[in-house]
């Protein structure tokens, strides 16, 4: 099971975004956002199937960055809820 960091600029104002999370949603087994424009998520798919995925509700505007993260390190601010899914998940 890999964890990945989904990133991305939504150059679409007004755009409904609806389908777009319920796919990253639908990725894995678990997933955290508590940033507006990120996402983590718990999969066995690689970044390259996950963008499969991503592609057909994606709007052809928006930028994405998809990375296979690991718990080597991170740092940040965030609220304690937060760092709770991250430790138990990377």
């Amino acid at each position: 099971m890999a964890c990945l960091l989904i990133t991305y600029d939504l150059h679409t104002p007004g755009q409904d975004y609806k389908d777009l999370h319920e796919a990253i949603k639908a990725l894995g087994t678990g997933w955290w956002h508590y940033l507006d424009s990120t996402w983590l998520v718990t999969t066995s798919l690689s970044q390259s199937q996950a963008w499969e995925k991503l592609a057909v509700v994606a709007d052809k505007n928006d930028n994405f960055l998809i990375l296979n993260i690991t718990g080597d390190g991170y740092s940040g601010w965030l609220p304690e809820k937060a760092w709770e899914w991250i430790r138990a998940n990377i």
